[in-house]
């Protein structure tokens, strides 16, 4: 499972906003998405021993790729996802995207390249209690600070305009409390948007969603990936797996197959 989660439940706009000096951002975004992991190793330690997520794995994905990840759990999936987020660091080989070798960044270049570069769709959300919809969404707005593509009201129009994309638009002024799983996976997917990134992933965004909802999130994505941005996802599910055009099966740390979907 995808491990970022970089704020506290009882943070609120009103603190994010009442800071001096937002963070500064001076680096541009890239201009091309692709993808590649050149024999990624990934070992993480277990007390007295230590357990290897990855052996191996290489992989490109090239921009404006629609890609489905699938496995058992402890296959290595989500390993997968948190190296091409920049979140972990490969043990061994090399992670690039765009040209750039992300694994040489330091922790602070990592966040700045990931909030330009990457929207994140978690499994449970993630969505600020305390935050109504609209709120979550212009949160990514802001932490990019002076450098952000949108400055003021342009921040609230942005945000609105993605709620509306995700058909919540009338729901913009409610807490999370007062949605639906499946409506806070779509503000989840408006914030991961809010940057306007060229790289999409999601690890099990339809876990917790029937499967009514869970379509509707991937014709979501499905629109994404048509526009033009690179989607990426983790699921154990079979039929959402297929609706991807490319698939990825992992199995202890390994690729089996990695093949087109015939049809969706």
């Amino acid at each position: 499972m995808l491990k970022l989660n970089p704020f506290s439940n009882d943070t609120t706009l009103r603190d994010i906003l009442a800071k001096e000096n937002p963070p500064v951002i001076s680096e541009k975004p890239i201009s091309e998405t692709g993808i590649t992991f050149d024999n990624i190793t990934k070992v993480y330690p277990m007390g007295r021993r230590n357990y290897q997520a990855l052996g191996g794995v290489s992989l490109s994905i090239e921009p404006g790729e629609f890609v489905a990840i699938v496995g058992p759990s402890g296959s290595g999936k989500s390993t997968i996802l948190n190296i091409m987020t920049g979140i972990d660091k490969p043990s061994a080989g090399k992670i690039s995207i765009g040209g750039r070798d992300i694994g040489k960044l330091s922790e602070n270049e990592l966040a700045r390249w990931r909030g330009e570069n990457v929207g994140i769709v978690f499994q449970f959300f993630q969505l600020l209690p305390t935050l109504t919809a609209l709120e979550n969404v212009m949160l990514p707005l802001h932490l990019r600070g002076a450098k952000a593509n949108y400055q003021g009201e342009e921040r609230r129009k942005r945000a609105l305009a993605n709620l509306r994309m995700v058909e919540l638009f009338d729901h913009a002024h409610h807490l999370p409390r007062e949605l639906s799983g499946g409506e806070q996976q779509r503000v989840a997917i408006a914030r991961a948007l809010a940057n306007d990134p060229p790289i999409i992933v999601a690890d099990e965004p339809t876990g917790n969603l029937d499967s009514v909802t869970g379509d509707l999130i991937f014709k979501i994505f499905r629109q994404l990936a048509d526009e033009g941005k690179t989607v990426i996802y983790v699921t154990h599910d079979n039929h959402l797996a297929r609706q991807a055009r490319r698939l990825i099966q992992v199995r202890d740390g390994a690729i089996l197959s990695d093949e087109p979907v015939a049809s969706r």
